[in-house]
């Protein structure tokens, strides 16, 4: 093997390494986005966007909106009546 081989096997493992923590990365955003902002479905989030990954990435971004949308929480006032 010459240089320019072992070369070209350091960028290969670089680069699927690198493709492979950046994949990891982006199913791992919406969860760490909605616990964050204290989403009250934060844990379904984190789920949504593990399975996203799965799905080929479809459906992330209605994941990531998903993250930022709060659901707006009954005041205590309301929930005594």
């Amino acid at each position: 093997m010459s240089a320019v081989d072992i070369f070209a096997w350091i960028v290969l493992i670089v680069l699927a390494a690198s493709t492979l923590a950046v994949i990891l990365f982006l199913a791992m955003l919406p969860g760490m986005i909605a616990r964050r902002r204290n989403h009250p479905w934060a844990q379904a989030v984190s789920v949504g966007g593990w399975v996203t990954l799965l799905l080929g990435f479809a459906f992330w971004p209605l994941v990531v909106i998903w993250a930022y949308v709060d659901v707006p929480r009954v005041p205590d006032a309301e929930k005594n009546r």
